[in-house]
């Protein structure tokens, strides 16, 4: 789809307009933006413009990045975009590790010329990060059309896209799939139902725990009783540490699984040709929404490629590529429109009744601190 002229073109004619009526000079207050370096640049403007920053980016060579699995959210075509369109290497490390483990490699790494440039955080993760005064603040291009509750305000990150938790379940191998996390305690289901990752690190199993807690009378406020109810689903027999990657599934070996609409959907596609016939719910006793961030580690070695990284990934094409892998854009709403959506890949994800809530900032910072508190004690593993 070719893209509409970027959405922040509107200001620019309302300014002339404002100027063709005598009603002043637009921005004749505004100071002239200070062009700075790469590393310590807020936006694309600050860095010389996206000419500059795409061409000091090219300079560089290389980007790295780390925990981004291929077939998570499109990553693998995100990538390949990337380094087509630039000319830019791009280096994954550690392609299974979670949230909690970026924020420790750049820990560990500072300085170090394999250091992460970016990194793919679940928000809590993205918040801890930026309290550590780890990330570098920069704004995007289409930073003002991204929703107030979906970045950071400081700009040390922005959310990208996301999804809704679901129950994915091989129809071969269970004879009536389960459609909530009430079903999911059925004797049936004795050591079938896998989380994709650990709670106390892993952004997905994270959000499991809390669509448990909405489904279990809890609320954002307490996410306890989504603690219980896999303490409850382990006491039970259902409860199953094994990771529901598409290997171990064509194996039998996690028959159910608890993880983001966008990785179920596509197990769908990847499970073609084998025995496997998958089928995915989003639970109605516990619909739960959140979005994975995008921030830059302030000490990058490749920033201005970090910046421009982070611009693709908001850009229109970056955007329709998270479709691709049945992510949610978190433009969607303003793509959809201006006419920039690929309404035909939209049009596969599934339908959810009523209007997503998110938990605020201080909700999921607690949340996140009672689950690293008491997951291990109440479940372990």
């Amino acid at each position: 789809m070719v893209g509409a002229p970027r959405r922040r073109a509107v200001a620019s004619t309302v300014c002339l307009c404002a100027v063709a009526l005598g009603l002043g000079a637009c921005g004749e207050k505004d100071e002239p933006v200070r062009v700075v370096p790469p590393a310590v640049a807020g936006s694309a403007e600050e860095a010389g413009g996206m000419d500059a920053l795409v061409k000091a980016a090219k300079k560089e060579g290389t980007l790295h990045t780390t925990t981004l699995l291929r077939h998570w959210a499109n990553y693998g075509g995100l990538m390949d975009g990337f380094e087509k369109k630039y000319g830019i290497k791009i280096v994954n490390t550690n392609p299974f590790g979670s949230s909690q483990q970026e924020i420790d490699d750049i820990k560990r790494n500072r300085g170090k010329a394999s250091a992460p440039d970016v990194l793919d955080l679940g928000d809590a993760f993205a918040q801890s990060a930026a309290r550590q005064r780890l990330l570098a603040p920069y704004r995007v291009a289409d930073w003002d059309s991204i929703p107030a509750n979906q970045k950071d305000p400081g700009g040390a990150w922005f959310n990208s896209y996301g999804g809704y938790v679901s129950i994915g379940c091989d129809r071969n191998r269970v004879d009536v799939c389960p459609v909530s996390f009430a079903d999911l305690l059925k004797p049936a289901y004795r050591g079938m139902v896998a989380l994709n990752g650990n709670p106390t690190t892993a952004g997905s199993a994270f959000a499991a725990v809390y669509a448990a807690a909405l489904a279990n009378g809890g609320s954002f406020d307490d996410i306890q009783p989504g603690i219980d109810f896999f303490a409850k689903l382990d006491d039970v027999g259902n409860y199953n540490r094994g990771n529901p990657n598409p290997e171990a599934i064509v194996r039998g070996e996690t028959p159910i699984s608890i993880e983001w609409d966008f990785l179920n959907l596509r197990h769908i596609d990847e499970l073609r040709g084998t025995d496997v016939r998958w089928k995915v719910s989003i639970p109605f006793d516990g619909s739960f929404s959140q979005y994975y961030a995008q921030a830059i580690n302030k000490d990058a070695p490749h920033p201005a490629a970090a910046r421009l990284w982070q611009e693709y990934l908001a850009g229109t094409q970056g955007q329709n590529l998270r479709l691709t892998g049945y992510a949610r854009p978190v433009l969607m709403d303003v793509m959809a429109k201006d006419g920039t959506l690929d309404e035909d890949k939209a049009a596969r994800l599934p339908t959810v009744e009523g209007t997503p809530a998110f938990p605020t900032d201080p909700q999921l910072n607690e949340a996140l601190r009672v689950v690293r508190e008491n997951w291990d004690e109440a479940v372990g593993g």
